[in-house]
Order: structure tokens, then C-alpha cells, then sequence
């Protein structure tokens, strides 16, 4: 994809990977963004700064998990901006606890933001993509939509879900010219992942890496991007020793330090 010349839509770009992306796109030559967000003095932040590379900026403070809101907001900007070639989902949030500490409102949580909100905000879009036979859409999902962690079931199903959206949206928009790529970065150093504990041995990766890599894979035309070797490492092993990654998940996660609180509470409880 050529990105110069055209407008492109990024939501979560307040903070972490989504920030990285629209300042890349903007340094890459992008004509036009659109950034979505919460956070509005976050977005006014990064809109100085990309405003400062020459790039006309737009700030949407939206909550993706209220649709009419965000139908509104997307009608309203296609209509006063022009047309969107470019649609980067990246919005998202992960809560981390073993299945049976659950808390089934923050599994609400991640299943309205990174699945619903997504949802919404791409058929908005998507609908719009194919009246002018063009367009983009980048679903971030993350090495867990390949590959399922412990104490991470409701973040890691909601990766799965976006991996089997793409997957079904590029085979469907592809007769109107839209191309729909997966982004699967593995753990990178955000926000989000101070509030996590994280799994022995893995190596964060910074939002720049993952932006750039999705650059790369813009222009190699690629439908899914793994971004960092042990993503790759990760998916040969379940090619090839499925039984071996397992283990190696089990023996590395932060399952054990878990444990004593879930059986504790088990004791207490029955």
C-alpha cells in the first residue's frame, strides 16, 4: 500500500502501539489522520506533534463501545474529511487473572472494547470502503490470537475472535478492492502491560518496532504480520511441537504465583 496522498483511521492512538502507528504513518508520508480515543488531552498532545510533521490532524474522542456515538462521529468526518483509505484498529485493553478468579465485569470489559467496538467501527467503515472500491483495514491482534496463554483466557479469545474476523473480511471485501491484514505483535512495552505480570523469558518489544513492522508489511502486501522473532519462534513450535508449547507456556507463565490465592479462595468458598 502507498499511504502517501491518502487519510487513514486509527483508534487506541492516545497511547502505546496505536500512538507508534499514527506517528509512522506521519512520518511516512500519510496526507490525513484521523485519530480515536478516549482520552481527549492525550490525543490533543499527539495532534500537536503530528501536526508539527505537516500532517492535517483530526481528533475523535470516542468511546467505540457506544455505536451510535461512533456512527455518528465516522458519518460526520467521512463527510467533512473525505473518504478513509486507510482503518487501523488497534484499540483494545487486557486484564490478566487466572480463569477461576475471573472477574466477569472485566470480562465484559474486554470483550465490548476489542471485540464489539472493533466490529462496529470496521462496518462503519467497511461499508463506506466499498462505495469507492478502495481501501485497508488493519485488525491488531496480537501473538495471543495465535497462540493462547494462561491467566490471559478472555484477552487471548478476544485476539482469536479478531484473527477469525480478518480472516473472513479479507475473503469478503476483497472483490472491492480492500484488502484486510492482521497485525500480531507479541508483548510490547505499553501502558498496558505495567498493571500485568508478566511471563518468564519474553521480551517486550517497543511500539515503534511494531509500527514499523507494520509498515514493512504494508508494502510487502502481506495479509498477516508477525512482528518479532519470538512470535515466529512461537508459531513454528505449535506447527511442530504443539505438546512442547504447552509446557513451555505453563513453565513460564505467572500461573504459579496465582495459584495459592485461587486455592486459598477455593477453601474458603466450598
Amino acid at each position: 500500500m502507498n499511504i502517501e496522498g491518502k487519510t487513514a483511521l486509527v483508534t487506541g492512538a492516545s497511547r502505546g502501539i496505536g500512538r507508534a502507528i499514527a506517528l509512522e504513518l506521519a512520518q511516512q508520508g500519510i496526507k490525513r489522520l484521523l485519530l480515536v480515543a478516549r482520552d481527549r488531552s492525550r490525543l490533543a498532545a499527539l495532534a500537536q506533534e503530528i501536526k508539527a510533521l505537516g500532517v492535517e490532524t483530526i481528533t475523535l474522542a470516542l468511546d467505540l463501545t457506544q455505536p451510535i456515538e461512533v456512527n455518528v462521529a465516522i458519518a460526520r468526518a467521512w463527510k467533512t474529511h473525505g473518504p478513509i483509505h486507510l482503518l487501523v484498529n488497534c484499540a483494545g485493553v487486557a486484564h490478566q487473572a487466572p480463569f477461576l478468579e475471573s472477574d466477569p465485569q472485566k470480562i465484559g470489559e474486554e470483550i465490548s472494547l476489542n471485540v464489539m467496538g472493533m466490529y462496529n467501527i470496521t462496518r462503519l467503515v467497511a461499508k463506506r470502503m466499498v462505495t469507492q472500491r478502495e481501501g485497508t483495514i488493519v485488525n491488531v491482534s496480537s501473538l495471543m490470537g495465535k497462540v493462547a496463554a494462561p491467566t490471559m483466557s478472555t484477552y487471548s479469545a478476544t485476539k482469536f475472535a479478531i484473527v477469525g474476523f480478518t480472516q473472513a473480511l479479507r475473503s469478503e471485501l476483497a472483490p472491492y478492492n480492500i484488502r484486510v491484514v492482521a497485525l500480531l505483535p507479541s508483548l510490547t512495552h505499553t501502558d498496558m502491560i505495567k498493571r500485568l505480570q508478566l511471563f518468564r523469558g519474553v521480551l517486550p518489544m517497543t511500539p515503534e518496532q511494531v509500527a514499523k513492522a507494520l509498515m514493512v508489511g504494508l508494502r510487502q502486501d502481506l495479509s498477516e504480520i508477525l512482528v518479532g522473532w519470538q512470535s515466529h519462534l512461537a508459531i513454528w513450535c505449535l506447527r511442530l511441537a504443539p505438546w512442547l508449547l504447552d509446557k513451555i507456556l505453563v513453565l513460564t507463565s505467572p500461573l504459579a504465583r496465582f495459584s495459592r490465592k485461587t486455592a486459598n479462595q477455593l477453601t474458603v468458598t466450598s
